[in-house]
């Protein structure tokens, strides 16, 4: 894994800063500790920073075609360079290494923009052509890699794997975008293709962007989408028998290294599924991870040895309490824009153990949005059947007055907690789901935050991100949340959480059931094999039968979370305290402080579970105390952010 930057001057030919490309190079130093290069042609700069996995001696970037006319900067793994070598080699071209950058380098002079087509594995990378004066830049698929970029005024394109790479360029303007506070709090994450500021963006998932000298920079363009099909023909026990044996490929394919490669094993079926295939198809004993906590609520790693009993691997376990609290000013400064997910702290501690006994590691990410895994793909599919009897325009009133009287039950059992489920039958599809995963509901964000605020929003909502991409989503309500969780929660916070909390320990993640084919497979399923009578992943569990005890496949499902609620009425109440109520946030005036005392109050005395907001809000003041404060814009300038990338 690495890190990557640039600037382009694309409207003149302005030499490049040599100093000021190797400062945002040297923020990434974490993402690639192992080696640096830069490359200055005039208007154009590449910067690297190198975690060596593949040829670790012949890899240095960037690295170019035989002329030196194309140059690649790259972080990420193309898993099938071996196959595009030869192809390659065939139509003429020349390798001088054995590292699968240098396929992009050739593949881009032999397909150009359609190279990223040909390419499996996860990456961002970006291609200077000086013979078209052209700056080429491409996201994977799925969005396992990052990629930042901001078009900063007088014709500067700047780039890189992190946003703080962005933020050490000094014409990059600093006025915080309402909407983008908006969209945090209702999702935990600020949603592709934003991010904290104006004019940065985040390049989406499975698009590339091109970049010509003398020439507007344009949008984004798509070059593939999930497209759920629900057509596939096989039976049950025919399914079964080849997602096993495409997930062993997808897993096999993702051990190529030069270096030791180990995995993450939290004892759900996920990760155990992606440890019994390393096991299988590695000769050396595997190396796995996991992280256990004090409450037993919480606490999976009994379930990860039994797994590492089974399989022999060398398993390693460390447990996180309340204090491991301290890390919340390190997450700000990995996530650099607020970001609300709490088991970042438990994944930055799993990371760091990983480390010790491998280079590059497994994880099982991806299960629950590629095979219909969450529990709130179930609710989603029982609420739809109501909204399906009635209509909205009888629906909204009667459900809608029933969720206003209703009791916020946080403190009773599950059964008797149907606030939320009145309140989600009074919406319609859409509205649902996003009730479903919101931290703020769109009647806490009033309450949240102040007039002034509000007002610059200027009536945006969150759930406009929804909607835009539920115009492109599959009728099938299952498929519809799974394509929305494709397009939203895995990249901007699953993904999101792996890459930051690993590049921290320079540590590469792989995601074999992310694998594009394996997705594209799945999601050519009837849905009626992800969920089949109240059980998720059904097809998946049925697969794994023979690789894992029912005792794993159909447990009650954890989730790989911390006790939060307690925490704030315990150990961490000051601090919550603290933070919601201190000078910060009162000093933004977009929140309203009335509605923060009466949060603390209610969760402190245990009547209502305010944690998740909570940890929004604490996660907001610590990004913003460390980084707004000293760069953002005041709110007479928010108001003034709005618009789209133009």
């Amino acid at each position: 894994m690495c890190g990557i930057v640039g600037i382009f001057h694309y409207r003149s030919a302005e030499a490049v800063d040599r100093g000021l490309l190797h400062r945002m190079n040297e923020s990434l130093y974490h993402r690639g500790p192992d080696d640096g290069g830069l490359y200055v042609e005039r208007s154009i700069g590449l910067g690297h920073r190198r975690l060596s996995i593949i040829d670790l001696a012949g890899g240095h970037q960037p690295l170019f075609n035989e002329d030196g006319s194309v140059a690649v900067v790259f972080n990420g793994e193309i898993y099938n360079y071996r196959e595009l070598v030869p192809e390659l080699a065939a139509r003429g071209h020349h390798f001088r290494t054995r590292t699968d950058t240098e396929v992009i380098v050739h593949g881009w002079e032999q397909w150009g923009e359609a190279c990223v087509e040909r390419f499996r594995g996860m990456f961002a990378f970006a291609v200077w052509d000086r013979n078209r004066r052209t700056l080429f830049l491409a996201r994977d698929r799925i969005g396992i890699k990052p990629l930042y970029y901001a078009v900063l005024p007088e014709g500067r394109l700047v780039f890189g794997s992190e946003l703080k790479a962005l933020l050490v360029h000094p014409g990059l303007p600093r006025a915080i975008l309402p909407e983008a506070v908006e969209e945090f709090f209702g999702y935990g994450y600020i949603p592709e293709p934003r991010t904290l500021y104006r004019h940065a963006f985040k390049l989406p998932p499975g698009h590339t962007l091109t970049v010509r000298a003398g020439r507007p920079v344009g949008e984004p363009v798509e070059y593939w989408d999930l497209r759920f099909s629900g057509s596939g023909a096989a039976g049950e026990i025919a399914a079964a028998s080849e997602l096993r044996e495409r997930l062993r490929d997808a897993v096999s394919s993702h051990l190529v290294s030069d270096v030791p490669v180990g995995a993450f094993l939290s004892g759900g079926v996920d990760s155990s599924a992606v440890v019994a295939m390393m096991a299988g198809e590695s000769l050396e004993k595997v190396h796995t991870a996991s992280i256990s906590f004090g409450e037993a609520e919480f606490d999976e790693s009994r379930y990860a040895d039994e797994v590492a009993r089974q399989y022999g691997t060398d398993h390693r376990v460390r447990q996180v309490n309340a204090d491991d609290f301290s890390l919340v000013e390190r997450l700000a400064e990995l996530y650099d824009e607020p970001f609300a997910d709490s088991s970042a702290m438990p994944t930055y501690r799993v990371c760091e153990l990983a480390r010790q006994g491998a280079k590059v590691v497994l994880s099982g990410d991806g299960g629950d949005e590629t095979f219909g895994g969450y529990r709130r793909y179930l609710w989603y599919l029982r609420e739809e059947r109501v909204r399906g009897l009635l209509p909205l325009g009888l629906r909204r009133p009667v459900f809608g007055l029933l969720g206003r009287v209703y009791p916020k039950l946080d403190w009773a059992p599950r059964v008797l907690r149907a606030k939320a489920t009145l309140q989600a039958l009074a919406q319609d599809p859409v509205e649902g789901y996003f009730h479903s995963v919101s931290v703020v509901s769109e009647a806490q964000a009033r309450l949240l935050f102040s007039r002034e605020f509000r007002q610059a929003l200027s009536g945006y909502r969150a759930i406009e991100v929804l909607r835009r991409h539920a115009r492109q989503a599959p009728a099938h309500s299952l498929s519809r949340i799974q394509y929305l969780d494709f397009k939203t929660y895995l990249p901007g916070d699953i993904l999101t959480k792996v890459d930051r909390a690993s590049m921290a320990h320079a540590l590469e993640v792989r995601v074999p059931i992310l694998d594009h084919e394996l997705v594209e497979w799945a999601a050519s399923l009837s849905p009626e094999l992800k969920i089949r009578r109240g059980e998720g992943k059904y097809l998946f569990k049925k697969a794994l039968q023979p690789l894992l005890s029912n005792n794993i496949l159909y447990r009650a499902k954890m989730g790989f979370a911390v006790p939060l609620a307690a925490w704030f009425r315990g150990p961490l109440r000051e601090r919550a305290r603290a933070a919601l109520l201190g000078e910060a946030l009162a000093d933004t005036g977009w929140f309203n402080r009335r509605f923060l005392e009466h949060v603390i109050a209610e969760h402190t005395a245990g009547r209502r579970d305010y944690s998740a907001l909570i940890w929004a809000l604490m996660m907001f003041e610590q990004s913003y105390r460390g980084v707004g404060q000293t760069t953002a814009a005041p709110l007479h300038s928010v108001r003034a952010a709005g618009g789209a990338h133009g």
